[in-house]
């Protein structure tokens, strides 16, 4: 088996990915918006996200993320969003973390160093592994190429300085568009995007060619 990873993210019209789910999620930096992304849920990007929680046999965390996911989906069993807890807390989690840490939730493991051997062992696994959130985590992936899809929710809001997926100093690179997307009632697309190889080319729009 060859599984596949999954990069889930939710970012604004800027390119913002930080806290879209709360005030206190990440005021790293100063940061002041966290939660926009709630004014702006509707039922179609719901609908996206539970299919995707569905298909899931294994995720993938940041330090800072699993920590808000673990102060919060153990304790949502029986609750609105019980779907959601039950799959996380079913399926085997697996976190990033530079420094060591006691990882109290069911089926939690810390990955080694060497990412590119964890994930090629946690392609043998599992099937559909998702990296949720982690914005600093899902930034190395890209760069070092260690993605099959990238799941890009992208609001029409625009907040300014903020964490994001492609920052200034790159690194370059290409994707190729996997599928149409489709706005939601609210304006959020879903773009699904998988690694095209390469930096962009170049070319000159002057010539005759």
């Amino acid at each position: 088996m060859t599984g596949r990873i999954h990069i889930d993210l939710f970012t604004t019209l800027d390119g913002v990915a930080q806290a879209p789910g709360g005030p206190d999620e990440d005021p790293e930096g100063g940061f002041a918006f966290g939660g926009w992304q709630a004014p702006l849920i509707d039922a179609a990007v719901g609908t996206q996200v539970i299919e995707g929680i569905r298909d899931m046999d294994a995720l993938l965390l940041g330090r800072r993320t699993y920590d808000i996911f673990a102060s919060y989906w153990p304790h949502q069993l029986d609750g609105p969003d019980n779907e959601i807890a039950r799959v996380f807390d079913a399926i085997p989690k697996y976190v990033a973390s530079r420094s060591a840490l006691k990882l109290g939730w069911r089926d939690s493991h810390l990955l080694g160093p060497d990412l590119g051997a964890e994930l090629a062992a946690l392609r043998e696994r599992h099937r559909s592994i998702h990296l949720i959130g982690s914005v600093e985590f899902a930034r190395s992936l890209v760069a070092e190429g260690l993605f099959d899809q990238l799941n890009l929710w992208v609001y029409p809001v625009v907040v300014g300085a903020g964490k994001r997926l492609f920052p200034d100093a790159g690194p370059p690179t290409t994707l190729r568009l996997l599928e149409p997307p489709a706005p939601s009632e609210k304006g959020a697309v879903l773009l699904r995007y998988g690694p095209a190889g390469g930096a962009p080319a170049t070319g000159d729009m002057t010539t005759a060619e």
